[in-house]
Formats: structure tokens, sequence, C-alpha cells
């Protein structure tokens, strides 16, 4: 029996550091048949990836963008374009939690950066693959929001992550004619590295040998959603 995902084509955005939700995704999408486009800005990092899926039998096209770059976002499209003719899903992962302290303490940049890569990457991202899509009869898009009520101390995050519902209700309503499906995974906050080093738990304090306490609203990279939508 073929995988779900055979012949299809997915582009993951923010497949970088090791344990990340990215690498996660991009495994069970391979795992299910799917020819792999990834995308993080460090090439190294992505590489690395690549390189990782390709020894689990993945065809992988490894690209080193910036999603926040108009132009860097239109090169990107055209080097998968060029590489497997068509992009089947797009799944928005570019992102996380950078910035964690009272809003009176966020600068202006804070701010800019925050929206910017877990918000503006997204736009950018689903704009330009969006009449693909349209052209070849349908896809599907998959944008990360959050679960649960807003927290304290993230308030660029988590008006970044509302402006994620927002964009995908909105790109929903004007893909559908065309067949494309656009839906949002609304995980918890993540335990992964740079989310912990973001927030700084009160128990990465105590010293050497410390044990950092579960968080009941941290959920981890390693459990994978199955049945990712697929066209």
């Amino acid at each position: 029996m073929p995988a779900i995902l055979e012949g299809k084509v997915a582009l993951v955005t923010g497949v970088s550091r090791d344990g990340q939700v990215g690498q996660t995704v991009a495994e069970v999408l391979a795992e299910n048949g799917a020819a792999l486009a990834i995308c993080a800005r460090t090439q190294s990092n992505v590489e690395e990836r690549a390189e990782e899926l390709r020894q689990a039998g993945a065809r992988v096209l490894a690209v080193a963008a910036s999603l926040t770059d108009e132009a860097q976002v239109r090169q990107l499209i055209e080097r998968v374009l060029n590489e497997y003719k068509k992009i089947d899903i797009l799944v928005n992962l570019a992102g996380g939690l950078a910035c964690y302290k009272p809003a009176v303490e966020h600068s202006l940049d804070d701010w800019n950066h925050e929206l910017s890569n877990n918000l503006l990457s997204a736009f950018l991202a689903s704009r330009a693959v969006f009449p693909h899509m349209r052209d070849a009869g349908g896809g599907a898009v998959i944008n990360f929001a959050r679960a649960g009520l807003p927290q304290a101390n993230m308030v660029a995050y988590n008006c970044a992550k509302a402006g994620i519902e927002a964009l995908t209700r909105t790109l929903a309503l004007e893909g559908r004619d065309f067949g494309i499906r656009v839906n949002a995974v609304a995980p918890g906050i993540v335990d992964t590295a740079s989310n912990v080093a973001a927030m700084k738990p009160k128990d990465l304090k105590h010293g050497p040998g410390a044990r950092i306490s579960p968080r009941p609203w941290f959920s981890s990279p390693l459990k994978a959603p199955q049945g990712l939508p697929a066209r």
C-alpha cells in the first residue's frame, strides 16, 4: 500500500536546530511518503537537518533563507518549484518565542522581531505559494498557532499567534474555491531548547544539578501529531 503522501511535495519552514518541532514534522511527512523542501536561516543548521532526513531515506532540498525578507521568500519558492515542479503542502513553522518579559519592558525591536518571525514569515510564505497551489488545483497550508489563553510576559508572541489565527481563517476563506485548505495546529508551548532559554524557568536558577520541574503547559516536540493533512 503506498504511503498517504506518496507523490506529494511538502515545504516545511523553520527546520533548523535538533530537537525542534520543525525537525519532527519533517520526519513525519517524509515517513508518510512526501518529498521535502526544508528551510531555515542558517545554512549549516538546515543542511544538518537535511542530511539526517536523507539518511532516513527522504528526498530533501535544503534552502537557507530569511522568511522575513520578501525577495528571499520568492527565491525559496522558485528553488522548490525548480526542483520538484510543484508544492502540495506548506507548513509554516518558522518563528518561536524569543522574548519573555513584561510588556512594559518590550522594546520596539522586541515587538518587531517577534511579529516578523512568527506572523510576517507565515504571511509571506503563504502569499508566495498560493498562486501555484491555485493553478495546480489545490493544496494544503498548515500554520502553527497556540493553545490556551495568552500568558503574561509574552505580549508580542501572544499577538503574533493571534495574528496567525486570523491569517489562517482569512486564507481558508480565500482558498476554498481553489481547493486550497488552510488550517492551524494549536499546541501548547513546546519544551525546545530555545523556548526554555527564552523563558528562563525559575528552576534553572537553583544552580548546577537542579532538576527542572515539568511544566503542565509544556509539550514535547517528539510527540508528533498523526495524520497531517494531505491532498
